[in-house]
């Protein structure tokens, strides 16, 4: 069986990449056809995100560190040193939500040096590294007193690897947690602790070594990051490895039999029934799969891999078309955390976990970066300003680890909390909100792509030279944008505007939720001051030409309010229809209709409109209309966006609303 595995993985790789030793490591790691503009060349410089930002910044990340230090997470890597006597507390993945906050305190302090900040990330990446094993090996669930492991870690390394250890799992996130801190900082602290254990992971698991595939993927996408920031090979090659091995016969873990671990038996589950180049559906825990979607298309696009491309292109459109909720959120069912059958997706009893919407614009990123394509940033967004954004509260200490499309308000419906047993959702939000500047800019050759309407600054260079773009925008709340052009001198380049997918048929370019009326006014584009007919491409609206400091670029993307329509097979939003302006998600809320929307009933000649209250929640956009009442006068309905419910007291919620 290893034998076979070893002939079809050196036949598949190339050459270049089968050496080892020295020249493995000095081999120069491929790069994206599009490269993001790092996040310390833009900063965010007012409106929606630069609020959220600063919140992330100062008091987020605090409160999620000082839930870890409460909750035992930090303690266990004091055990693990032999600072503090005691066992392992929690459960075996906790220690990612260490390294998850490390990683987003490095990429808040690559923009805002914040030297208290720093301190509490060096004291924790101390204890990190004394509480490796001299070989590398770091996992305090098992290490801390073997003969007495955290469930699920056994009392040998990787015993139940592709079940339920999460030894790979945690191993991944320590890696991005370790890039993100060396490029923010410089220290190597904590990235030789990734590669002492990288390397570890490298000598024991190959196609002539131990041949398994990880239960819950994520070390795929952080070797990658790790290749890419080291420039070592061998870390690319690994990744390519375990997600190659899933699917084959690979040495078998050790089966639970404990009936509340049957799950981890289940292949399928753990996208690991068939090579991922056969699989076609979003099938499994859905963060799981989007973890492992990232991988392939790091893989698709690093090693000009048609057969991955191919096969992340027809996994996304199959999530896109049947299983992706409005929001943007992924896996319907409760429980297994999983995508559910086609067009099964409930709203009161979505899952939709925030940690599956950051695998979901992790992933679209990647397709973007791969193919330019605008699509798969409509797609990124919708997620982002919906199913993403409403894993925290507008105060930024308290969140949701489901995020359902309707509430009752009763019972633990509808409200949330500061911390979780199993933790990994704040600390992964807090990750990606820090990391949002190094999103909103991209580049290819001599062409600027502005992924996202965001007020900010990037400094980057170009084919020609240096340039500066400001950005400055009211968006979401409003479609004006303008920048202003500063290159060092007169340059040629093409700035490419992305012309949202809200603008279209429906949001994300599929059949499965459709816009019940066209936008009936045009988009405007004026360069200083004199309106132009951009050339268009794959969802960009192109100004290629000569630019010279002082060049201004005015962009009106009109934003009315729009009803939007289900598949006629999505059972949840039969007779129902949903809000939407720009690209934000709107729910009717119990606090702001006399305590009661679920039997609530919006007519289809209703008309809507919108009003920014500055004085709601920080300054809200809210969509209302007047309906009949029980009673038979008129009423006024309101509605709020979708990532702002529950910030309030807690109350019925709908997105689907009666028609």
């Amino acid at each position: 069986m290893r034998n076979r595995i070893l002939l079809a993985w050196l036949a598949a790789v190339p050459a270049a990449a089968a050496c080892a030793g020295a020249d493995a490591r000095q081999a120069t790691t491929p790069e994206y056809p599009v490269r993001a503009v790092p996040l310390e060349r833009v900063a965010v410089t007012g409106g929606f995100w630069q609020t959220r930002l600063e919140t992330n910044r100062t008091v987020t990340i605090p409160h999620i560190l000082d839930q870890n230090e409460a909750t035992g997470r930090v303690d266990n890597f004091r055990r693990g040193a032999g600072l503090l006597d005691g066992a392992y507390e929690g459960r075996r993945f906790n220690d990612t939500d260490i390294y998850k906050i490390i990683e987003a305190a490095s990429y808040s302090l690559a923009v805002h040096p914040d030297p208290a900040l720093a301190a509490r990330v060096d004291a924790l990446i101390d204890l990190i590294a004394r509480s490796q094993e001299p070989d590398g090996y770091l996992f305090p669930a098992r290490t801390v007193d073997p003969a007495n492991p955290a469930p699920g870690a056994g009392p040998d390394r990787w015993i139940h690897l592709n079940t339920g250890s999460h030894e790979l799992y945690n191993a991944g996130h320590l890696y991005e947690a370790a890039v993100a801190h060396a490029a923010a900082t410089g220290s190597r602290a904590l990235l030789d602790v990734a590669v002492r254990n990288a390397d570890l992971v490298d000598e024991t698991f190959g196609p002539d070594a131990r041949v398994d595939a990880p239960g819950h993927e994520e070390i795929e996408l952080a070797l990658v990051r790790l290749a890419r920031a080291t420039g070592d090979r061998r870390y690319l090659d690994l990744a390519r490895f375990f997600v190659d091995v899933r699917g084959t016969d690979h040495d078998a873990s050790v089966d639970y039999t404990d009936e509340s671990w049957q799950l981890y038996n289940d292949r399928a589950y753990r996208q690991d029934d068939r090579p991922v180049v056969e699989q076609t559906r979003g099938q499994g825990h859905a963060v799981r799969a989007t973890y492992l979607y990232s991988a392939m298309t790091d893989l698709a696009a690093l090693l000009e891999s048609p057969a991955y491309g191919r096969a992340v292109e027809t996994i996304w459109q199959d999530v896109y078309s049947r299983r992706a909720y409005l929001t943007g959120g992924l896996g319907s069912v409760s429980g297994t955390e999983a995508f559910g059958d086609d067009y099964v997706l409930p709203s009161r009893s979505a899952y939709t976990e925030t940690c599956a919407s950051i695998g979901g614009i992790l992933w679209n990123y990647r397709m973007f970066l791969r193919s330019a394509d605008a699509r798969y940033l409509d797609a990124f967004e919708q997620t982002l300003y919906n199913g993403f954004l409403s894993g925290v509260s507008i105060a930024g200490d308290t969140f949701f680890y489901q995020n359902p499309l309707e509430a009752t308000g009763r019972g633990r419906s509808g409200g949330r909390t500061p911390y979780f047993e199993v933790a990994c959702c704040p600390a992964n939000l807090a990750r990606l909100i820090a990391q949002l500047p190094g999103l909103i800019y991209a580049q290819r050759g001599d062409e600027l792509f502005v992924n996202l309407y965001v007020g900010s600054a990037v400094r980057t260079t170009l084919g020609g030279g240096d340039v500066r773009l400001t950005q400055t925008t009211e968006y979401p709340w409003q479609g004006r944008v303008a920048f202003e052009v500063e290159p060092a001198s007169p340059m040629r380049f093409a700035l490419k505007l992305r012309r949202p997918g809200w603008l279209g048929d429906g949001p994300f370019g599929t059949a499965l939720y459709r816009f019940e009326t066209p936008v009936d006014a045009p988009v405007e584009l004026r360069v200083n001051g004199e309106p132009i007919e951009p050339a268009t491409e794959g969802g960009w609206l192109i100004v290629a030409r000569e630019w010279s400091p002082g060049d201004r670029v005015e962009l009106a993307l009109p934003m009315p309010v729009r009803r939007v329509a289900g598949h006629s097979q999505l059972e949840a939003a039969g007779g129902r229809t949903a809000i939407q302006r720009g690209p934000v998600v709107y729910a009717f809320e119990g606090a702001d209709n006399g305590g009661a929307v679920l039997d609530a009933m919006l007519p289809a000649d209703a008309e809507l409109g919108a009003e920014f209250r500055p004085d709601l929640l920080g300054g809200l956009m809210t969509v209302s209309a007047t309906v009949p009442s029980a009673e038979g006068g008129p009423r006024e309905l309101i509605a709020v966006p979708y990532f702002a419910w529950a910030n309030r007291a807690r109350g019925e919620m709908v997105v689907w609303i009666r028609r």
